[in-house]
């Protein structure tokens, strides 16, 4: 890729996940208020100020789907590449910083299939990463929760210092890659982008993120999306 301007900010969006607890349909293209689930992500992307290209990541035999029934339909101008992903996310999340140029400054992660992410919320995040070099978004818990072993609880963990983690993650560009290299070279497989970085003993700052920005994984996650997208639009 030959970005044909400086690029400082780029979001890398992964697609390429299959739904498989949603009947093994593909999650980028579910319809949702009227638009793929994907479109409405990219959205709140290219209404962002901070973010000056979009990168995505989908399955191959996607890519010009991806293209013509999202990027293009919706004139998604901040697009500059969309990239094949790999069977895990952590696959496809390297394959795209590939495809991210020397002039990158700060690489924002978000997955597609957290549509209800607002453009603030992408600010703030994008911001305090620039600031200190790495930076996630978090709520805190509603619910206790335990540690338990063998259908046994072993320990209630203290709520006020747990955090459910979502996307947007941004890091420094020189970060991400160096931690995404680390892991490959150790056969390390992180369940987000932080734990990535957290190896390479850097401190990760925490943003506070939205309750609504949820992550569509399930039947039930469609109808509450539903619903808030109505309440937003």
């Amino acid at each position: 890729m030959t970005p044909k301007t400086i690029m400082k900010t780029i979001a890398v969006i992964p697609a390429a996940g299959l739904g498989k607890r949603l009947g093994n349909k593909k999650k980028p293209f579910l319809m949702l208020s009227g638009m793929p689930l994907l479109a409405h992500t990219l959205r709140a992307f290219e209404e962002c100020a901070s973010i000056d290209g979009i990168i995505i990541t989908t399955a191959t035999e996607d890519i010009e789907r991806c293209r013509e029934e999202v990027v293009n339909k919706y004139d998604f101008s901040k697009v500059i590449a969309v990239v094949s992903g790999g069977k895990e996310r952590q696959e496809s999340i390297a394959n795209a910083l590939e495809e991210v140029g020397d002039t990158c400054e700060v690489v924002v992660v978000h997955d597609a299939a957290r549509p209800l992410v607002t453009p603030e919320v992408i600010e703030c995040t994008v911001k305090a990463a620039g600031e200190s070099g790495a930076a996630i978004t978090a709520v805190p818990l509603k619910d206790t929760v335990k540690s338990v072993s063998g259908g046994r609880v072993q320990e209630t963990l203290r709520r006020d210092t747990l955090r459910a983690v979502q996307t947007p993650q941004a890091f420094k560009s020189d970060i991400l890659k160096r931690a995404y290299a680390q892991a490959k070279e150790d056969g390390f497989v992180g369940t987000d982008d932080s734990s990535l970085v957290e190896r390479l003993g850097i401190t990760v700052t925490i943003i506070d993120g939205n309750n609504s920005n949820i992550k569509v994984t399930t039947k039930e996650d469609i109808v509450i999306a539903e619903c808030l997208l109505k309440e937003k639009l």
